[in-house]
């Protein structure tokens, strides 16, 4: 009988209890970390998310006052400078010496305050002679031209008093007028001009007489409309309108679709006694002077920079 080959006895691996201990540590911290991880991305994301949220909140207030200040800006300028802003009337003739004036109007304008006793609006107003073309027939041919009378009516005087001009543009349509004789005149509160050049898209309001004394009379009460409608005599109407207090200026809204040079281009629409009128931005600033349209195209109103008005006051002023 064989004797039993003993073997010897395999011990079986058995876990420390420091190591078990530690690796639990350690997958303990691992797991806090990313829970922690998670954390701060999600606070993290709420605050972007809520800071961008923030963001377009202010951005769309912005949006708001800004569309808000658009709207209320024609009647702001109406009630604001409304007794700065006038009608202007005039009569000229162009005739040869020693004969009957060979041509015989009247001229309809607006002009506006631009310092104490100075007015601005177009040279065709100050000078209505100015770029047309009968008259410069005449004028090539030796007649000379003549202002008989140059008026402005305020809205808030029931007499109209007496303008000259005072300096003209030599290459644009500009000039400035001397208001003559007139206390309360002289005390009209100027128009504020814009420092900053116009961009095109700002919204624009144009201020000013458009159809002249007839555009003053179809808006004027039942009664008065009656009696003035079929008069011919632009004159004695007018003086009636401001011994009624009715002159009164009208807006019209648009936006600029473009400068170029000293020109701007905008589609608020004017009619024939516009011409000279203040041309607003959105914050009540006049930017330029009404000078004229383009007859058939809405969006073809035009006017001049009011940067080429300024040095013409300081001229007036000096002079």
């Amino acid at each position: 009988m064989a004797e039993n080959d003993p073997r010897p006895n395999t011990p079986q691996p058995s876990e420390e209890p420091v190591c078990n201990a530690w690796a639990k540590t350690v997958q303990g911290a691992v797991v806090l970390v990313l829970l922690t991880t998670l954390g701060v991305v999600a606070h993290y994301y709420q605050l972007t998310q809520t800071s961008n949220l923030e963001v377009q909140i202010h951005s769309l207030a912005r949006e708001v006052q800004q569309l808000k200040q658009e709207q209320a800006m024609p009647a702001m300028v109406l009630n604001r400078y409304r007794n700065s802003i006038c009608y202007v009337f005039g009569v000229y003739h162009v005739g040869f010496a020693n004969q009957p004036p060979a041509l015989h109007a009247r001229i309809s304008g607006s002009g506006f305050v631009v310092a104490e006793g100075l007015l601005a609006t177009n040279r065709h107003v100050a000078e209505p002679w100015y770029e047309d073309p009968e008259s410069a027939d005449l004028i090539s041919r030796g007649a000379k031209p003549k202002l008989e009378k140059l008026l402005a009516f305020f809205p808030g005087l029931s007499e109209p008093v007496n303008i000259t001009p005072r300096i003209v543009s030599a290459d644009g349509d500009l000039a400035v007028l001397r208001i003559e004789d007139s206390p309360s005149a002289n005390k009209l509160p100027p128009l504020p001009l814009a420092d900053e050049n116009p961009n095109p898209g700002e919204l624009v309001s144009v201020v000013g007489y458009p159809m002249g004394v007839l555009g003053m009379v179809a808006k004027s009460p039942t009664a008065i409309y009656e009696r003035l409608a079929f008069r011919h005599d632009d004159i004695d109407s007018a003086n009636e309108l401001a011994a009624l207090s009715l002159i009164r200026p009208s807006a019209t809204c648009g936006h600029l679709g473009d400068v170029v040079g000293d020109k701007l281009i905008y589609d608020a629409p004017t009619a024939h006694g516009g011409s000279g009128g203040p041309v607003f931005n959105a914050k009540g600033e006049v930017i330029g002077i009404n000078a004229a349209y383009i007859d058939g195209f809405s969006g073809g109103t035009l006017g001049v920079s009011v940067r080429v008005l300024k040095p013409l006051i300081t001229a007036a002023q000096k002079k």
